[in-house]
This record gives structure tokens, sequence and C-alpha cells, in this order.
């Protein structure tokens, strides 16, 4: 992740410099954000929901993701209560059949986009933003890969790239914001054929919702799920079965995640003041340390180098002494050869044959 922390430590600098300027660094906000009036979201009707995957299809190929190991047709997949991950920005769920209806229910599940995001919140160099138009995008530029906003997330949705060593991201729903930036629907809308799926003003959404359970009495429980769960959220539901009963989380309360960490993240200024400092000050320790262990291991190189070639020119001398005083003993045991062969007394002449002496 080379390029978010080079990107980190511009930041910090930024942020020193800003502590000497005398200016204060505001982490999170404890005022309470009614959110824009004129955002968008999703209405999403699980009563409708045939659990056909389309909508994982529409948005696994508008947002260029890779394909799944199973493919979208295969709906075996639906009874295996998968979650969202780094791969996959939307899932839908199969939680059986509401006792008595003879029906199924599904759940379709992905980032909510939060009035208020929680990690928006928990995210000290603001790589999540809440957008006018309702969705929350992350910027892989500036994030530092602490993955706060993993912890903090109540719906569980934020997924972190592990398998990229270089260069991870953290990934989630971003309400295909390009998309929507251009007038164009979100992916999964675009590709849901019986309208679970209906994208509009947020404020719009709410009307219809309240609309279709005043419509139809008794087949819809009559609450609509994100219009004040923690704070509100862009993503609406509403339901036959009980919102437990599909998966969402019914005890979340309606304060945004602000309210229940405004204390904690109060700090934030602080840390974030005293992080360049340390970041300084580790940066400075960890490159003396590493000056020092280079001088270290050269005076040791040399050291090495001068008692090996110590060693060597002794070896040499030791050698050649040795040599010369082979060579002189070779000298010598020749030169008393030499004398041995001059003082051999001379053979005896030999006698003559009886026929000579005839």
């Amino acid at each position: 992740m080379s390029v978010s922390r080079r990107s980190f430590l511009k930041w910090a600098g930024a942020a020193n410099l800003a502590i000497v300027a005398g200016t204060t660094a505001v982490g999170a906000s404890n005022q309470h954000f009614e959110g824009y009036p004129d955002s968008q979201g999703v209405l999403y009707d699980s009563k409708l929901c045939i659990g056909c995957r389309k909508c994982e299809k529409g948005c696994n190929t508008v947002n260029e993701l890779p394909a799944p190991e199973k493919p979208f047709e295969d709906l075996s997949l639906l009874k295996e209560k998968r979650r969202t991950d780094h791969k996959t920005f939307t899932v839908v769920n199969n939680y059986g059949a509401p006792e008595g209806s003879g029906g199924e229910k599904f759940s379709k599940i992905q980032c909510n986009h939060c009035l208020e995001p929680a990690c928006a919140a928990a995210c000290f160099v603001k790589a999540f933003k809440k957008t006018p138009s309702g969705a929350v995008v992350y910027d892989a530029s500036i994030c530092v890969g602490c993955r706060y906003c993993m912890i903090a997330c109540p719906f569980e949705i934020p997924a972190y790239e592990y398998e990229e060593v270089l260069t991870p991201r953290v990934t989630k729903c971003t309400l295909c914001y390009p998309r929507i930036s251009k007038g164009l629907l979100p992916g999964c809308v675009e590709s849901c054929p019986t309208e679970a799926l209906n994208y509009g003003k947020r404020s719009d959404l709410l009307k219809i919702a309240r609309a279709r359970i005043s419509d139809n009495p008794g087949q819809y429980v009559d609450h609509i799920y994100g219009e004040n769960e923690m704070g509100g959220t862009n993503w609406l539901y509403i339901s036959a079965a009980p919102f437990e009963e599909i998966g969402l989380n019914e005890h979340l309360g309606t304060k945004p995640a602000i309210e229940y960490t405004a204390g904690t993240l109060s700090a934030v200024p602080i840390v974030v003041g005293l992080w360049p400092v340390f970041l300084t000050g580790a940066y400075a320790m960890t490159k003396r340390r590493q000056k020092v262990s280079r001088e270290e291991q050269a005076a040791a190189v040399a050291a090495a180098v001068e008692k090996t070639g110590a060693a060597a020119e002794e070896k040499t001398k030791a050698a050649l002494h040795k040599a010369e005083r082979v060579k002189k003993k070779e000298i010598e045991n020749a030169v008393k050869k030499a004398l041995a062969e001059v003082e051999k007394p001379d053979a005896e002449p030999e006698k003559p044959d009886a026929e000579e002496k005839q």
C-alpha cells in the first residue's frame, strides 16, 4: 500500500504544519445531521423479491468485479447466508418461508448509505465521505488501511482486499455513484425484473413505502427499516416478514453512530495533532538506527577484511619460510650425496682369466 501511506505522510506533514500555525484539526462533528434534502436512495421491497440474483449480476457487471466462482444462475447459494466481500458488493439470501405465507422470504444486503455514516465518522483521514447524492463514497488514495471503518459500521459492510499485498483497498457498494452522477440507475436497480428495487429521492421513496404498507393491510410489517435506524439511511426496506427474520438488526436504535462515539472522537484532533510528531520521531529514530547499523556493519566488514588480510599475510610468510627451509634441506641433502659419491674408494682391478695366464 505504498501510495496510500505516502499520501498519508503528506497529510500528516500538513497536519503538523497546522499545529505550528495554531490551527485546529477537526476529527468529527457532534452535531446531528438530518441528511441532504434532495439525496437519492433505493427502496427494497422484500415481498416483491424473487431471489433471481439478477441484481447481483448487474452490480458485478457495472462495477467490473471479478466473476463469481459459481454462476449467477446457481440459486443454491441463496441459502448460505452470505455477506458482502471485496469481490461482491451485494448479495441476496433466502431465509425460508414466512409462517403461513406459502412463499419464501429474501433479503438483499449491501451498504445502506447512512445519513450520518459511522465509517466516515471513524475515518480520521476522511477517506469516506457522504455526498449530497446520498451515496457514501471512498477515496483509496488517502486511505491508510487502519480499517476503523470496518469496526465502526453497524451493518458490518466494508470489506478489505487482504489478497492485494501492495495496494489493498476497503470495498463496498457505492450506490453506483459514477452512474447516478450521470443520471443513470444503479446497476442492481436497473437489473431487477420485479421492481423490488426502486431508485429516487429518499423523501419520495418514504411516501411510496408508506402507501404500499397502508394499501396492503396485513401484508407488510408496519415499519420502514432505514427511516430512522442509526439516524436514518438512504437504503430503505419494507417486508412482509419481521426484519430480524430476513437478517436485519432491529436493535440498533435511532441515534446516528456519531452520537455514540462523540466522546471518543473528541480526542481525534489531539491524536491527529500528535500523530505527525510521533511519526517524525519514529522516522528519525528509525533512520538513526539504520545509520548506526550501517556504520557498525561497515566497521565489522573492514575489521574482518583487515583480520583476514593479516591472517593471509602470515600464512603466506609461513609458507615461504617453510618452502625456503625445504629448499635448503634439499640442497643440503644433494651436497651431502655428491660428497659421499666423491669419497667412495676406487673399484679393485679385475683378475686375468686362466687362458690369458697360459
